[in-house]
């Protein structure tokens, strides 16, 4: 790939066209070379000015301009990730019989890079069973085809079919770009847990902990850009959601208990990169406590909290599923970082654990991440200082590798 990765974006006739300038702008400010191609009905809804703007191309839809440039063949040649965003179900059915009447589509029998599709439509139209298919379809040849989101349609209707946001799209992108178009997770059902749990003393007051849940958002996307299916278990988290991802939200440990108990069910690896509160009020007050008279605190009576990853490794639905773990150490006098987590992994039987040393309060709230990753099998990889992102992907290797095909 060369120094500015070449992008097409697709835009195919739909309301969401407006959107796919949002993430045009954000392919163009982050230094890739993008060409946009719309089909003459998305044209309808953005005009042509507006593409070549943001892109510093032309623009066109149709097969017959600049044919000394044999438009129609290059442009899929060339690039090293096809975006089609939004993608109507008009376009899923043309690409998935291998139709080509016009400049995107036949781009999209050309390319032979990453193909993403983002749909955007009415919920009746992406459930019908014809969509459905033709989704399938171009799922079992390799395109990557993001679960659309759920919220306000066009009009007043609302329900499943809603256009991701461009951000997480983008994001989506860039972690298909990142992974070399790996489609490795394909087929695979993973959960991804993230953020940190809340164990409330009153209506007003609990204990929690500092995780931001912006690894495990990077793990979801990751995973759903190399074809998972992919559910995030989110603990007190204000990210937006990633997308293609489904999300179940919870608050307390034992809230996030059951929800990745009830997900791991059918899963074929679970990442437990949420941070569990260990421990939990034994008593719950009604009403706000009050300070008292005379300047006294109030005694906090605490229980341990259930072990998440110690039971969804030790009784595993699936007997050849992959559990992560991630460990939060900062050492002590019984041992160092490293030694602690040793202990840990043997302790909790999980398959790989992260290792993470956070003295000091690193790592918490941070875009950068560094870890080793421990392996039931005695391996250990040191992962170094970086994105989140790029951790994720190697994370996801390993866990890959142990699923085999």
């Amino acid at each position: 790939m060369g120094e500015r990765p070449r992008v097409v974006l697709g835009v195919s006739g739909g309301i969401a066209a407006y959107k796919a300038a949002e993430l045009l702008r954000r392919f163009a400010e982050s230094g890739h070379d993008v060409t946009v191609v719309p089909t003459a009905a998305a044209l309808e809804f953005v005009g042509a000015p507006t593409w070549s703007a943001l892109s510093g191309k032309p623009v066109s839809p149709s097969t017959w301009d600049h044919v000394e440039e044999v438009p129609h063949v290059r442009i899929g040649q060339q690039a090293d990730l096809v975006v089609v965003a939004p993608a109507t179900a008009d376009l899923l059915a043309k690409a998935a019989h291998g139709l080509a009447d016009d400049l995107l589509t036949n781009t999209l029998l050309t390319a032979r890079c990453p193909v993403v599709f983002a749909p955007a439509m009415h919920t009746e139209m992406w459930e019908h069973p014809a969509t459905q298919d033709n989704v399938a379809t171009l799922r079992r040849r390799g395109a990557l085809v993001i679960e659309p989101a759920e919220g306000r349609l066009t009009g007043k209707d609302t329900g499943k079919g809603r256009f991701p946001e461009p951000a997480e799209i983008f994001e989506y992108a860039r972690s298909v770009l990142a992974g070399g178009g790996r489609t490795d997770l394909a087929g695979r059902r993973v959960v991804v847990s993230a953020g940190g749990t809340r164990e409330y003393l009153d209506p007003v007051r609990f204990l929690g902990n500092r995780s931001s849940g912006l690894q495990g958002y990077a793990l979801a996307r990751a995973a759903a850009a190399r074809g998972a299916e992919v559910t995030l278990v989110a603990a007190n988290v204000t990210l937006p959601d990633p997308a293609g991802v489904k999300i179940v939200r919870v608050e307390t440990t034992a809230e996030l208990r059951d929800a990745v108990v009830t997900a791991a069910s059918g899963a074929d690896a679970v990442v437990m990169a949420a941070a569990p509160a260990d421990f939990r009020p034994t008593s719950v007050s009604d009403a706000k406590i009050k300070k008292a008279t005379d300047g006294s605190a109030p005694s906090i009576e605490l229980t341990q909290n259930p072990d998440i990853l110690h039971e969804i490794s030790h009784h595993r639905s699936r007997p050849n599923s992959v559990i992560v773990g991630f460990a939060a150490e900062t050492g002590d006098e019984t041992g160092s970082v490293l030694e602690l987590a040793r202990a840990k992994l043997a302790r909790k039987g999980c398959d790989l654990l992260v290792v993470n040393d956070v003295s000091g309060g690193a790592v918490f709230g941070s875009p950068v991440n560094e870890a080793i990753i421990l392996g039931k099998d005695g391996s250990a990889i040191d992962v170094p200082a970086g994105a989140k992102s790029a951790l994720a992907e190697v994370i996801w290797d390993q866990v890959a590798a142990r699923l085999g095909h």
